[in-house]
């Protein structure tokens, strides 16, 4: 059962590899012209990553760790999980949750399916929460180092209100747990209506089992609940060092903190559009608009996107390698 489904999202991905290849908007020789330009910086683009996959990995490892020591879960298989799971949530369509299951069914053999559920959306919280925390940053950020209008006074501040709505529903779903308002959620929806409400009917001590366990780390367990936290902010700032080293290439009149906002509004345009796979289109125009925001030109943003997608392909790859790795095992 569970080499079926890794087979199911290892087919799932190489489909939307393939089709992702096939719909590139620039040609095959424009593509390799802006690789060869790249140079150096390529190939530490993609090292980078390496880096801030250590430090999602470490922010997960943290909170299942918190449940209790596993010691036949290494930070290395956490780790493999990790890349992997991204892998699958860079190709599915809706939402980026594709690797959530699979990092689920990865995690139950080692400590249950209702702590590895837990920890799973433990560590989505997080990853999520560290969004806002972010996009917070950019706001303050922009306000102390640019001129605000009128018009971008308006925008920052729905920014700010969004982010905080969303901080204080993902406060109340950490102090009383999610799994049970997912559901919930789900029964809403008229095609998943019945059998979300027959699954919660079923399952309804484990979801709330599951729910006490998210619970209690925000209650109890508040050093690892700020740890998870802060990792996963500092990924998001590591992750801003990718625009910096690109933008490098041309130019060097960009600052580290400039490269901060890019990233910050362009992922806050393209998680807008989390109904698209790879967020194809929404990226590429957020990264030209916030480019094009702080006076630099769009083209600068255009390649910078270019260059993150591929940065994606190579470590979908990685991903789906690792996946069928464990498949044969």
């Amino acid at each position: 059962m569970k080499s079926r489904f890794r087979n199911i999202f290892l087919v799932f991905g190489i489909v939307a590899v393939v089709i992702m290849l096939f719909t590139f908007d620039v040609s095959y020789e424009e593509l390799l012209n802006n690789l060869k330009r790249a140079g150096i910086y390529l190939p530490l683009v993609l090292l980078l990553w390496l880096v801030i996959y250590a430090i999602n990995a470490l922010s997960w490892y943290i909170i299942v760790r918190s449940g209790g020591k596993v010691s036949s879960l290494t930070f290395s298989k956490l780790y493999k999980f990790t890349v992997s799971g991204f892998a699958i949530n860079y190709v599915t369509p809706v939402g980026l949750m594709g690797g959530e299951p699979y990092r689920i069914m990865e995690l139950t053999p080692y400590v249950g399916v209702e702590r590895a559920t837990s920890s799973v959306i433990l560590y989505v919280m997080m990853h999520i929460f560290s969004h806002f925390c972010l996009w917070l940053s950019a706001v303050v950020i922009y306000a102390v180092f640019y001129p605000v209008t009128w018009e971008m006074g308006i925008v920052l501040g729905l920014v700010t209100v969004f982010c905080l709505l969303l901080s204080i529903l993902f406060v109340k779903g950490y102090r009383h747990g999610m799994a049970v308002a997912c559901v919930h959620l789900g029964s809403k929806i008229p095609f998943l209506k019945k059998w979300v409400i027959r699954f919660s009917e079923t399952h309804k001590a484990k979801l709330e089992n599951i729910d006490s366990q998210i619970a209690l780390l925000h209650r109890q367990k508040k050093s690892t609940f700020y740890s998870a936290l802060f990792l996963e902010y500092l990924a998001r700032v590591v992750s801003c060092m990718e625009v910096w080293l690109i933008l490098n290439v041309l130019t060097t009149n960009v600052s580290f903190v400039s490269c901060v906002l890019i990233l910050a509004f362009s992922s806050l345009l393209a998680n807008l559009l989390f109904f698209l796979p790879m967020q194809l289109g929404g990226r590429e125009g957020g990264f030209a608009l916030a480019v094009g925001g702080l006076s630099l030109s769009g083209a600068y943003g255009v390649y910078t996107a270019l260059i993150t997608r591929v940065r994606e392909l190579f470590w979908i790859v990685i991903g789906l390698a690792l996946m069928k790795i464990g498949n044969k095992k």
